[in-house]
């Protein structure tokens, strides 16, 4: 089974997108992160892939968004996020 594609869409300075990335680092797992800080293409690409989101992080895996920080350690406690990471 091959490694999931997970990708992270984060603005500098936001507590909410270092827990996300330490909860994935702390899963051995590689993310393509994406700064959104100062707009441009990559925050348009986001709410179009993400219709709705306003905040950061967003996190994708396999292109399907799974939400921010307080969605994904939600899977986590509930031990739903390892499935959905492969693991």
């Amino acid at each position: 089974m091959s490694a999931p594609k997970i990708e992270i869409y984060t603005k500098w300075g936001c507590p909410y997108c270092v827990a996300a990335k330490q909860l994935l680092d702390g899963k051995g797992l590689a993310y393509t992160e994406y700064d959104i800080t100062m707009g441009g293409p990559k925050r348009d690409e986001m709410r179009e892939r993400v219709p709705g989101a306003m905040t950061v992080p967003q996190v994708l895996v396999d292109d399907v968004a799974y939400g921010g920080f307080d969605d994904i350690s939600a899977l986590d406690r509930q031990g739903k996020l390892d499935p959905v990471l492969g693991l």
